[in-house]
């Protein structure tokens, strides 16, 4: 797989830092994570999580939802998965590469297409979800939640 330098995410979350995610690609209802499988990622078959796969994938359609907006102040609104189907098809190890691309979107509503592909570009897993565009999150005592943007580098 060509490597090339990881870009910056758009917006802070902790989870996605913690798990080693790497933003590739990012715009036209498309974007691109990488991540390389480490121990922390395996599950008892010593092969990537579930978990960490409906992770990558979730991520990489929620950016592609968002994509359509980078042109707006801060990015546009954030989006909130609504729900996820996946499907996985073959163990994943090494480099993964996570597409998301953004299939029809309304003005609150995006519905998103991904797969995960091993570092022998075969399919290990596809999801497709649907997530709502907010602009701020209740949180606990029904207080907003303000998404986390980047600061400017």
């Amino acid at each position: 797989m060509k490597r090339t330098p990881p870009l910056s995410f758009p917006v802070r979350i902790p989870f996605v830092e913690q798990l080693g995610f790497e933003l590739h690609s990012l715009g036209d209802g498309r974007a691109e994570l990488r991540v390389d499988i480490r121990e922390s990622h395996l599950n008892s078959w010593e092969v990537a999580h579930g978990g960490v796969l409906m992770s990558l994938l979730d991520v990489a359609m929620a950016h592609a939802a968002r994509s359509i907006h980078l042109h707006q102040e801060g990015m546009g609104p954030g989006v909130v998965t609504i729900e996820m189907k996946t499907s996985f098809m073959r163990p994943a190890e090494g480099e993964l590469r996570a597409v998301g691309e953004l299939l029809h979107h309304t003005a609150t509503m995006a519905f998103c297409e991904g797969r995960v592909l091993g570092e022998d570009g075969r399919l290990c897993a596809h999801a497709t979800a649907t997530f709502k565009y907010l602009r701020a999150l209740p949180g606990q005592g029904r207080q907003l939640k303000a998404l986390q943007r980047r600061e400017a580098e």
